[in-house]
């Protein structure tokens, strides 16, 4: 499966972006080159879905997108209300049919790993979605590198002609976790790394530097914790490398930092989402930066993680 150097995440969209907003974002995207678009299940229990069905074939080609969502984290009441059982999944996949108004999606990711279930049991159940003709092709989302292994181990022996082929990952400056094992794990079983949040949830624009902006995310009672986890120290010397860097490439802070994750090994794609075309514009446009080495070198130091037994062998 191809996709475009850049994914757009539709997670605020039926909250902060409404219908006509997120219609001309998804022209933008598209005019731009743009094709993996991103949703899920539970968001806005299920609005982002039914707005991006709204979109697809009257306004954007369905045969120009290619389409992802997730299912396990959405919970409802009933047996089928959610998790990683075969139930719940199928019944999850014909929701997310239903709602973006399509007979397949893509990708389907499962948005979790669910300890209740085996996993043997939840792989067969995309096997199942694979088979039916609902689903092209299955992925993972924020699993620690044993359960993608274990995941992509087995679907290597039992179900090789279909694998996983992407895992969404938090992957910025400011979240480098998933260089310990996921990234790893990821490439020793060609599994394509979509990176989320890959703007540190916001606060490597910059915007945050002196203060909360009353139109930020941070501002909002609904993402202001989500953006807060981002707001330390260590992000804010971050930050303020990032602001000195775009400043000697007469570049945004948004753009040096997406571009350093766009290029790191293993990322197939950063999802990227945004309060309105305007600023997706902006976010679009960091495609045509480069990085030069001594700037992603200082970056890398900057931000770097502390790396141990058994990741690096010591002595």
């Amino acid at each position: 499966m191809k996709v475009s150097r850049m994914a757009l995440g539709t997670m605020t969209w039926g909250d902060d972006t409404d219908v006509e907003e997120a219609a001309s974002q998804l022209v933008a995207f598209v005019d731009a080159g743009g094709t993996l678009v991103d949703t899920a299940d539970v968001y806005h229990e299920g609005e982002s879905e039914r707005i991006l069905g709204t979109l697809l074939g009257d306004l954007v080609p369905r045969e120009d997108i290619v389409l992802a969502t997730k299912a396990v984290a959405r919970r409802t009441d009933g047996p089928f209300g959610g998790g990683a059982s075969r139930g719940a999944l199928l019944h999850a996949l014909d929701g997310s049919l239903r709602r973006l108004g399509v007979d397949h999606v893509d990708l389907w990711q499962l948005h979790a790993w669910d300890d209740q279930v085996p996993i043997e049991e939840t792989l067969a159940a995309l096997d199942t979605a694979v088979a039916a003709g609902k689903v092209r092709y299955i992925g993972v989302s924020n699993y620690t590198g044993w359960q993608l292994a274990t995941a992509a181990g087995r679907q290597g022996v039992v179900s090789p002609a279909n694998p996983i082929v992407s895992i969404q990952s938090e992957y910025s400056l400011l979240e480098r976790g998933v260089e310990r094992e996921v990234v790893p794990a990821a490439t020793h079983h060609a599994t394509g790394l979509l990176a989320w949040a890959p703007l540190g949830r916001g606060v490597l624009t910059g915007k945050y530097r002196n203060g909360t902006p009353a139109d930020s995310r941070g501002a909002s009672s609904r993402y202001a914790a989500y953006v807060e986890h981002h707001r330390t120290d260590r992000a804010a010397r971050i930050v303020k490398a990032v602001t000195t860097a775009a400043d000697g490439l007469a570049a945004s802070p948004l753009a040096v930092a997406l571009a350093w994750v766009r290029d790191q090994p293993g990322v197939t794609a950063p999802v990227v989402g945004a309060r309105d075309t305007g600023q997706l514009t902006g976010i679009l446009a960091a495609e045509e930066i480069v990085l030069p080495p001594a700037i992603k070198a200082a970056l890398d130091d900057v931000s770097s993680i502390e790396l141990g037994y058994p990741e690096r062998r010591l002595g």
